[in-house]
Order: structure tokens, then sequence, then C-alpha cells
């Protein structure tokens, strides 16, 4: 399998994705990796549906994102993954999918959460996922819009949750 994009995006499947993260991916499919996703039927379902023309859509837990991604019967397929939060991208790292770049998009502020950009809120289960991506070489890249300047995330952490 072939990853063009991995993103992090709470939102999942929306206008922004459909218009333009999706064109920037250039792959035949998005895979929404949700536990969460796959196992409610219904947002399963309006999310698969909100797709762009033209792009198949998966929505599937991280042990079967992981089983499908060393399947040799998809080593040539194009993919955008698409995740809700940090901890589903490393526990898709730590199940030996080879996720180098994750861009950044949005996460919503919920109680609990710290907002750090107008776009971005974590926790210390968020802040300890990214941290651990970035001790293994992952470049973690916060980039909204396809307009933004790429800004490095570790370094926003830093700033709000130091060491």
């Amino acid at each position: 399998m072939i990853i063009n994009l991995v993103r992090i995006d709470d939102r999942l499947i929306h206008g922004q994705v459909t218009t333009v993260w999706t064109k920037e991916a250039k792959a035949e499919r998005i895979i929404v990796v949700s536990d969460e996703v796959a196992h409610d039927e219904i947002r399963s379902t309006l999310v698969k549906q909100a797709a762009p023309p033209g792009i198949k859509v998966s929505v599937i837990t991280i042990e079967k994102a992981a089983a499908v991604y060393k399947n040799v019967k998809y080593e040539n397929d194009t993919v955008f993954y698409l995740f809700s939060n940090p901890t589903d991208v490393l526990r898709l790292i730590e199940a030996g999918v080879p996720i180098k770049d994750v861009n950044i998009g949005g996460m919503s502020f919920k109680t609990g959460k710290k907002q750090i950009t107008k776009a971005v809120s974590v926790d210390e289960k968020d802040v300890s996922a990214f941290r651990k991506m970035n001790e293994m070489g992952v470049n973690l890249c916060l980039k909204v819009v396809i307009t933004d300047p790429a800004v490095d995330f570790i370094k926003l952490l830093e700033r709000d949750f130091p060491y």
C-alpha cells in the first residue's frame, strides 16, 4: 500500500477534505481509521456518503487497517488515511504501518482539552501520542487548510506543554 497522505481531522470527511485534501493526496481511496466510527453504523454510513465522487472510502478499525496494509493484494493501492485523533495514528504505527508524516488539521475543543490554535485543542492523551510519534521520527505538521504555511506541531506542543 502506498500512503500518500495521513491527516488528523476529527470532522473526518467534510468540505475541505472532499474539495482540497483528497486532490492533494492523489489517492484512489480514503481510509477512515477509527474503531469508534467503524463500530457506529450510522456515522460510518454518513462518512462514506460525504466522500467526493469517484473516490472509494473505507471505514475500518485500527486492527483491520494494519492487516489490510500488510496484504500484498493492496500493495499498489494509493491511500489517504484519515483519523479523528492522534492516539489512533500511534496505534496504527505501533501495529507496523510505516507512517512517516502526519498532517494535523482540526481537533475540536471539548471539556478537558486545551486550545493551542484556533483549530486544534488537545488533552494529555493527545499530547502523549504526539510526543511518542515525534520520538519515533514521525514528522508532525499543522496545516489546517492547504494554503496555510506548514507549522512544526511539536514546537506548538512544547510551547503549551513543556516537558
